[in-house]
């Protein structure tokens, strides 16, 4: 499956462009539209066109764990819903999580309830982070 317009509409709400390089919530060197890695060093800076580049870049990331790790049909909407996730949350924490084993088992119900588990960051509860979880919920019933 591919990314849909309103999914990376969705994605674009919750992430604002930051051109230099800061440490986020949890103390993660990020860049860009939400951009962590070890090319990310204090001090960097990006263009408005490379952070944009660096964005699809990272969603084509989310998009491809999304569509091997996911083993049953899915809705454009549910998709959505889990590519964005992904983005915010990580491959590795999609793969691992009990949203997936819900989702491949066929227990949508069960894997949209999985979304406002993880509206914490550093062992606290994250107003942004729940605000992103009720809408991606809200897609992915959607």
């Amino acid at each position: 499956m591919i990314y849909s317009k309103q999914g990376a509409d969705l994605t674009k709400s919750f992430e604002s462009c930051r051109l230099t390089a800061y440490r986020d919530i949890k103390g993660v060197l990020t860049i860009g539209w939400g951009h962590t890695g070890s090319d990310v060093a204090e001090g960097l800076v990006w263009t408005q066109q490379f952070a944009d580049a660096m964005l699809i870049a990272d969603v084509s990331t989310a998009v491809y764990c999304v569509n091997v790790s996911v083993t049953i049909p899915l809705s454009q909407q549910e998709f959505d819903a889990l590519v964005d996730f992904t983005f915010n949350c990580g491959g590795g924490n999609f793969k691992g999580s009990t949203m997936l084993k819900d989702i491949n088992a066929g227990n949508l119900a069960g894997a949209a309830d999985e979304f406002a588990r993880w509206d914490h960051a550093s062992g606290q509860v994250v107003a942004g982070l729940l605000r992103r979880r009720i809408a991606e919920e809200q897609e992915f019933k959607s």
